[in-house]
Parts: structure tokens; C-alpha cells; sequence
């Protein structure tokens, strides 16, 4: 049976970074800010680069990056509420754009409810059984008093108990909650390994009951993939394997590694389908792994015409880069807030993209047709898609010149639906040049491209940056309540450049010389949060010195981040001024 998925051309937001939203939820305003709008106004964006299905990151109310949620029924107040992302979801669904969540269901963060009373309550807590590993004759590295199992030896990530039925029901009702409040169309499940098979069988069941086509995805990174994805538990798994297979493949000039990937996967897998993509919120922006960044069109080219559904990082159509760093930053540089109108944007790869996501959409073959390898070598690969009698030859050359394929095939004459070029066949042979660091995607030239694609779509992305959008062009935004406006101090921290930012929109000037760390002295964060310097720490690998400090409006939290950037000055607006001001 066909399924929606098969159709969709997925992008992924990860909405903490993409909104410019603060690094902890402590150092944001208590109301809460209505930052996830900010995906309404990329929809016309979003269609005019086929994208028709949106894969959000952790919106959930959470301490820090969403993956420690603190409660699964409420929106991240730095995101806004759950009514503005009501309001996001609707809009989507006008578009006809999908909407998937970010299901974090293996761990909560140490401020949900049920963990808070347990550490207040221990043993006479009635949630004590929630958890794993609680050891009341322990302590944990935060001496709680007790030892509880944190996922991956990361104690910010409590492990939640999926052996407890009422830890389960709790879960299910969230996402009953998701489908009826937001009319969501899937879930990814973040650390699927980790997760009974019970319980995704529970899950998988639920959604079907609630919305047929509901579409289940796990993040698994090794091991058999048809272990999880099967007819009772996921839809689709990450394709990790070919993820690297791709890139790799391109590095080396080798693309006998990504073909041996795709048979070794056909072969095992069959008709299992995939969720490909070339970067996340986890790993280095492909951009930035590249070795020769003229290989980054093959990288799409073989990702959206190979079998499985195409997933696109936000930003990285624009060609942005960004490495995988260290320490408690880490992953700033990965999950940036970027706008439409940043400077620039590789706009050749956007038409490319742009291009790929209109033949895809109109080509059955491509979305679950049939896969032959025709000619492989180390730098050249031509394979064709083949569904009902129709045939699409996809052809990639990063060799150091132009590489003629020649093959056999039935139809008279060929186009290319990349470029437009067409080209005839003699005889049924034929011989196509395609030029150094490019590729075809190669169709029967009497079937004509739907609607025109991707002419239309390649012309639309090559307009001036935020341009104005034509009548037609503009999204289609169901009428919902006006909200009241939000305080000036409540605004959305206004987004930078990446290469600028600190995470959270705010652009840092250094440390003013002269400028110490007072242990013990009282600090107010720019954005109204007091603190105490409790000590200065160096890191274990790296010698960074790093600030220790702790919350003393509100929950007692102790937190940790380099010092130069707690002594710091920065440009907030245009008013510059401590990160933390010394309070005398």
C-alpha cells in the first residue's frame, strides 16, 4: 500500500537553534516567547524547494537542548506555547506539508516532575519505580542521595523505566495528546535502540488506531536495521550506513563504497525503506566533511534518487558549514539560528536541491522503484530506478574530466531533467557526456516534466535573497485568535550570521582587560537571572577554565560554561554589556 512518505521530500529544523532560542530554558523570559512562528514565514521557502513534510527536533518543555524533557505536553516556553505551534502545525497542513515530532522517550531531564519528587521524596516517593537502576544506598554524580541509571553516563538524562505500565500509559497519553491537539503525522524516536521492542509495538498500535497513515521513524545507527523496522514496530530507521557511504565515497573518490552499501542493503533489506539524509543535529554540516566542495551536487543527486526518503538539514541547502566541537558547546555551531535573508547562500546548490525535490515528487520510479548498478567505476557510477516499464538513468561523474556513459536502452531519445539537455539514442545505444563534478538524471524526453519542473522550481530559489512574495506565492495561514502582543523584553533574539553567534543570537565582543572572576560575589545575567560564582574549574582534556555557578533566584541550579565567555561583554542589540554583571 502506498504511503504518504514515499512522496515526501523531508526537512529538519531543530527549533532551539533555528529559533535562536537560549541556551538553558533558566536564562530565558518566564513567559514564553513566540519564537516557533518564525516557521510560518519559511513555508514559501519550504514549497518552493519541494519540501513537504517538516521533521521538528525537541519542542517539549526541556532544561537545555530538548532532549531532557521536563514535560512532553507542553511547548519549550523559549519555542512559545502550544497554542503557537498550533498555529505552526495548521499552517503546514494548509501547504500540504506534513509534521513529524521528536519523540524522546528513553530519558527525561532531572527537573521532570516525577524525577523532582523523587529526589525530594526518595523512597516515599510514589514515583520511585518510574526510573531505572534506583539504588537509595548510592549517591549520583549531582548527590541526589540515590543512584539512578542515566542514559549513556550522561546523569542530565535520567532513563525512564519501560518495563512500568504506568510510566508507558503516561507516555501514550502524550502522544494522544500530539495527534488530537496538533494533528502531528509521525514521530522519530530519538535512541530507538534503547527502547523495548514492547513498547514500540505499544506505540506502533496506538498511532494506528488514532490515524492510519501514521508514520513511525527510529534513530538507530548500527546493527541489523530490519531488527527495528518491520511490520509491527518502525516505518523507517536512519540510514546511517549509507550517511557515511555518501560522503565517503566522495572523499576518497570511491564510489564502489556507497554502491556495495545500497546492494548490501537491498540484499538484506529488501524493500525496508530508509530515511536518508547527509547531515543532522548530531554530526558535522556536510559542507564542512566535504574534501572538494564541487562533489556537494553529487551528495544530493545520490541521495534523492537513491531508494528511501530524502531528508534535508535546515540551512544546509544554503550550503552553510558547521563542525561538531567539544564541552558543553558543542553543538552550537551545528544548531544555528539562521534567517532567509542571510548573506552568502550557495544558491547554484539550492536550484540543484530544489531541482532534485520536483523530480522526485513526479517520478514513481524514483520514489519506490526498482535499483540496477549499469557502470561503476572508482569515480563515475550510472544506476537506473525502474518502475511499470518506466526507467529513470542516474549518472555521476567526479572523475578529472568529462565521462561519457554508454548503455543500452529503449527509449529514442533521453533528457535530462537536471538541465533540460535531451540527447539522442541510435539504435538503442546510447551516450551520454556528463561534465566533471555533475550529474543526470536522465528520463524519457516524451514525458514531459510536471508542471513545467523543475524549470519553475530552479527559477523561484535563483530570486534576490527574501524577496517579496507574490500573491499566489504566499502560504496559506489558517485564521486564528490575535494574540496580544509580546513585551519588548519578550521579543525573539534576533539571529546572526553563524559564523557570529554564540548559540542564542548575541554576539560577543571578548573579555574587557582587567576583567576577574570574584569568587562567591552576586552576578545578574543580561536577561535577569542572579547567580553566585561558586569556583573556577579547568576542563580534564582541554586545561579550559571553566565558570561554576548557581541559580539563586528560583530552582538552585548549579551550571557550568567557560569562563571568557561568563566574563565576557557582549552585543545585545546594539547595547553592549556584560554577560554576567558583577553586582556591587
Amino acid at each position: 500500500m502506498s504511503h504518504w512518505i514515499e512522496k515526501s521530500n523531508v526537512y529538519h529544523i531543530y527549533p532551539l537553534g533555528f529559533c535562536g532560542c537560549e541556551q538553558y530554558r533558566s536564562e530565558s523570559s518566564e513567559k514564553p516567547v513566540p519564537r516557533i512562528k518564525k516557521v510560518i514565514e519559511w513555508i514559501p521557502h519550504l514549497k518552493k524547494m519541494h519540501f513537504n513534510a517538516v521533521y521538528f527536533g525537541p519542542i517539549f518543555e526541556s532544561v537545555k537542548h530538548g532532549y531532557d524533557t521536563i514535560d512532553y505536553t507542553v511547548i519549550d516556553r523559549r519555542l512559545g506555547t502550544n497554542q503557537d505551534f498550533k498555529e505552526v502545525c495548521d499552517a503546514l497542513h494548509a501547504n500540504g506539508i506534513k509534521v513529524i515530532l521528536d519523540g524522546v522517550f528513553n530519558h527525561v531531564g532531572r527537573d521532570n516532575p516525577m524525577f523532582m519528587d523523587v529526589r525530594e521524596k526518595k523512597q516515599g516517593s510514589r514515583y520511585k519505580d518510574w526510573f531505572c537502576g534506583l539504588n537509595f544506598g548510592g549517591n549520583s554524580p549531582y548527590n541526589d542521595g540515590f543512584w539512578y541509571e542515566g542514559w549513556n553516563n550522561c546523569y542530565d538524562l535520567v532513563k525512564l523505566n519501560l518495563y512500568n505500565e504506568e510510566v508507558v500509559n503516561y507516555l501514550l497519553s502524550a502522544v494522544k495528546m500530539w495527534i488530537e491537539e496538533w494533528d502531528i503525522d509521525g514521530i522519530r524516536f530519538d535512541a530507538a535502540d534503547c527502547l523495548r521492542d514492547e513498547f514500540i509495538k505499544r506505540i506502533h498500535s496506538f498511532t494506528r488506531s488514532l490515524k492510519p497513515d501514521f508514520w513511525l521513524m527510529g534513530e538507530i545507527i548500527h546493527g541489523n536495521y530490519a531488527r527495528w523496522a518491520n511490520s509491527e514496530m518502525f516505518d523507517c530507521v536512519t540510514n546511517y550506513q549509507c550517511y557515511k557511504g555518501i560522503y565517503s565515497s566522495h572523499n576518497d573518490r570511491n564510489y564502489f563504497e556507497i554502491a556495495h552499501s545500497i546492494e548490501y542493503q537491498l540484499g538484506q533489506y529488501g524493500n525496508l525503506y530508509m530515511y536518508n539524509f547527509l547531515d543532522n543535529h548530531d554530526v558535522a554540516r556536510l559542507a564542512s566533511v566535504l574534501r572538494n566542495p564541487d562533489h556537494i551536487e553529487c551528495c544530493y543527486t545520490m541521495m534523492y534518487m537513491m531508494y528511501g526518503v530524502p531528508s534535508v538539514y535546515y540551512g544546509s541547502e544554503f550550503g552553510i558549514k558547521g563542525e561538531k566541537g567539544r564541552g558543553e558547546n558543542a553543538d552550537v555551531a551545528i544548531r544555528p539560528c539562521i534567517e532567509l535573508d542571510m548573506p552568502d547562500k550557495d544558491i547554484k546548490l539550492m536550484k540543484h536541491i530544489a531541482a532534485l525535490g520536483a523530480i522526485r515528487q513526479s517520478i514513481e520510479a524514483i520514489q519506490t522503484g526498482s535499483y540496477a548498478k549499469m557502470d561503476l567505476k572508482n569515480q563515475t557510477f550510472l544506476f537506473k530506478r525502474e518502475k511499470d516499464g518506466n526507467v529513470v538513468y542516474v549518472a555521476l561523474n567526479i572523475s578529472d574530466g568529462d565521462y561519457t556513459f554508454r548503455f543500452n536502452t529503449k527509449y529514442p531519445k533521453l533528457a535530462d531533467r537536471l538541465s533540460g539537455r535531451q540527447f539522442t539514442v541510435n539504435n538503442g545505444n546510447a551516450e551520454i557526456t556528463v561534465p566533471q563534478n555533475c550529474s543526470m538524471v536522465l528520463v524519457d524526453s516524451e514525458i514531459q516534466p510536471v508542471n513545467n519542473e523543475p524549470a519553475e522550481a530552479v527559477e523561484a530559489v535563483s530570486e534576490p535573497a527574501a524577496p517579496e512574495i507574490k500573491a499566489e506565492e504566499k502560504p496559506v495561514v489558517p485564521k486564528v485568535p490575535e494574540a496580544a502582543p509580546a513585551p519588548a523584553e519578550e521579543k525573539p533574539v534576533s539571529c546572526v550570521t553563524p559564523a557570529a553567534d554564540k548559540g542564542n543570537g548575541v554576539k560577543s565582543l571578548g573579555v574587557p582587560q582587567g576583567r576577574k572572576p570574584v569568587l562567591g560575589a552576586h552576578y545578574k545575567h543580561f536577561k535577569g537571572g542572579d547567580y553566585v560564582l561558586l569556583n573556577v574549574a579547568k576542563d580534564h582534556e582541554t586545561c579550559e577554565e571553566i565558570a561554576i555557578y548557581m541559580a539563586i533566584n528560583g530552582k538552585p541550579n548549579i551550571w557550568a560554561r567557560p569562563l571568557e565567555m561568563f566574563l565576557e561583554d557582549i552585543d545585545d542589540h546594539g547595547v553592549v554589556k556584560p554577560r554576567f554583571e558583577l553586582v556591587q
